[in-house]
């Protein structure tokens, strides 16, 4: 523990607060010999403790391993384990494919992701797996299929009727904060919503990009001091808040319109600009991320 608290205290002089944040957690190739604990918040943080998904299992496999980002905190990974199994028993092909969770100690990546830092965050994609005995550079090749349109305005053949249960049944599930898909997909599932369905679907938020997967993002674990809880987006259920309204057809409206020709551009702000987390330093960081740097 002194040798640790000696490493961090390095860590925290100036010229190390200068680096980036992202190539001294990029560079990590193993978790840190700590206790679980996802730290600071979901794109501003790191984790201490990760433990490793494994790179197959009865009911997954873990895709793009060269990428080392197959870790998670240890209820995101039970939750990867258990989702395959319902996506198997369903009838989504032999379980999941799984994307990228975390780095070995979270952290902001050198490519890729915003979010994905505290070991809280896993890609699921889109493809049922037909075989789940891929190899290493097999799962490096294939990739998966987009169920959004390319004018990203509706669903395309690909997306079926347990896409839609496999989406259900992960946001069923208590450990779920918000699930990310494509406006498109949300607006699918939104034409069949029941009442009832409103618990879960206000889970399912959408945002750009997720054609070819979908991103599940866990709670805060009980007791997890350090974790930043994610403030709602969607409104009240009390209030029927189920995210199927304006703030949904917004993604496929004024989101999807071009600047028309020769419309004056806005003007610069003058304000400076607000860092991307390939920008952060050390020192942006919550200061425990020094000590899970420094963990041997």
């Amino acid at each position: 523990m002194i040798r640790i608290a000696l490493l961090a205290c390095l860590l925290a002089t100036p010229a190390q607060a200068e680096k980036l944040a992202n190539k001294l957690f990029g560079a990590k190739a193993s978790p840190s010999r700590q206790e679980p604990m996802p730290i600071g918040s979901y794109a501003r943080g790191c984790a201490a403790g990760l433990v490793q998904l494994p790179e197959t299992g009865p009911t997954w496999q873990a895709m793009r391993l060269s990428r080392n980002r197959n870790w998670g905190q240890p209820e995101m990974v039970q939750f990867l384990m258990d989702l395959s199994q319902t996506a198997r028993d369903i009838g989504f092909g032999r379980g999941l494919y799984i994307g990228d969770i975390s780095q070995p100690r979270g952290g902001p990546m050198t490519s890729g992701h915003a979010s994905h830092q505290i070991g809280l965050d896993a890609d699921i994609w889109m493809l049922p797996p037909q075989s789940l005995s891929l190899s290493v550079a097999a799962r490096e090749e294939i990739s998966s299929i987009p169920v959004r349109s390319a004018d990203q305005r509706s669903v395309t053949g690909n997306w079926t009727k347990v896409h839609h249960r496999l989406l259900k049944e992960a946001a069923s599930d208590p450990r779920v904060d918000r699930i990310f898909v494509a406006a498109a997909v949300k607006i699918e599932m939104c034409k069949t919503a029941k009442k009832s369905d409103r618990k879960w679907l206000q889970k399912i938020r959408p945002v750009a990009g997720h054609d070819t997967h979908f991103h599940v993002r866990l709670k805060c674990p009980a007791g997890a001091r350090l974790c930043e809880t994610q403030k709602p987006t969607v409104d009240d259920l009390s209030k029927g808040g189920d995210g199927c309204d304006e703030t949904l057809t917004w993604w496929v409206t004024d989101y999807l319109n071009p600047p028309k020709p020769g419309a004056k551009k806005p003007k610069e702000d003058d304000a400076p600009k607000k860092k991307g987390p390939r920008e952060f330093t050390m020192a942006d960081l919550p200061k425990q991320c020094q000590a899970v740097l420094a963990s041997d």
